[in-house]
Formats: C-alpha cells, structure tokens, sequence
C-alpha cells in the first residue's frame, strides 16, 4: 500500500493552474488603461502566485515536489490578456471572466470529495476555494463595470470615428472640385489649340 496521498494530483493542478493564472493576470494588469481594473487584476495575480506557492510548499511538506505541466493554451490566453488592441471587455469574454457560474453546479464541491485529506491540506483547500470563489465575484462584478461603460465609449469612439469621416469626406469632396476645376482650364485650353 502506497503512502504518497490520493489529493497529490489535485494540489499539483492547483499549483501549476494558479502558476499560469499569476502570468494572465499580471500581462493583463500590465496592459489595461483603466486603474480600476488594474487594481482588481492585480489582486487577483497577487492571490494566484501566493496560491501556486502555498500548494507547491505543501506538497513539498508532504515529501513531493511540484510537477510542471504544459498548458498548450496558456501563451494564447496571455497573448489576449496582454493585447494593448482589444479593449477589457472583450478580454473578459474571450477569457471566459464574463460568465456567471451561479448558473450550474459549484465547480470546488469535489475538491472536497476525497475524506482522506489530512487536516492541513484542508484548511489550506478551504481558504484557496473561498479566495476562488471571491475572485470570481470580484471579476464579475469588475466585467459588469466594465460592460455598462462600453456603449458610451463605443459612442465616444464612434462620434470621433464619425468626425474623422466627415473631415476625410470634406478634404475628398475639396480634391474632386479641385481636379474638375483643373479639369476644365485643361479641357479649355485644349480646345483653343
């Protein structure tokens, strides 16, 4: 019979999922123009990092060592996060920081499921899970914010946008007369010949 514990896997998961989520968060706070966000992306990359490391000390204290795992999808979830071109918005939807999770089953029920956890491991499954769920609010309630001031910056850019038109069609229709007016002195001159 093994003594190696049947939640190792789990606390490796965690520590390499929470490892990635510090590098989101922190390549998004980094590149959002709005200091509200960042404030709230930074908190959340600050509780990510300090979990990687609380369950990487774990399972050392358990005799083990954290096993890196290749997230192949990683790079381009921190390519969006860290993207200067889309707008916050959009990043929380391209993310998935946009859904409300109130809809189906608590994903952290069955982080629990497994009664040999000793005590310590416990404590530190319970704290992460109520951090984790007061994230999800967090960024739910910031993508919220976020959301209801979109309309009136996409009314903002498309009333800018629109001023640009209307100042390209105003040089474009100037051009056009100016050519016809051309036009004809050429034309005139042409028939004196």
């Amino acid at each position: 019979m093994s003594d190696k514990p049947s939640y190792l896997g789990l606390l490796n998961a965690i520590a390499v999922g929470e490892c990635g989520g510090e590098q989101l968060f922190d390549a998004w706070a980094a590149a959002t123009p709005d200091d509200d966000v960042r404030c709230v992306l930074q908190t959340v990359a600050l509780r990510e990092g300090e979990h990687a490391k609380a369950f990487a000390k774990r399972i050392n204290e358990l005799g083990y060592s954290v096993r890196p795992k290749d997230d192949p999808e990683l790079p381009a979830r921190v390519a969006i996060a860290a993207s200067r071109s889309m707008s916050d918005c959009e990043k929380f939807e391209r993310l998935g920081f946009s859904k409300d999770p109130g809809s189906g089953p608590d994903f952290f029920v069955r982080f629990f499921e497994d009664t040999t956890m000793d005590i310590q491991t416990g404590e530190l499954m319970g704290r992460y899970v109520s951090e984790e769920r007061d994230t999800g609010r967090r960024l739910r309630a910031c993508y919220g914010q976020v959301r209801a001031a979109a309309p009136a910056m996409a009314m903002s850019a498309s009333s800018t946008a629109n001023s640009d038109l209307d100042d390209r069609l105003c040089r474009i229709e100037a051009a056009i007369a100016e050519l016809a007016t051309k036009t004809d002195r050429a034309l005139k001159l042409y028939k004196k010949k």
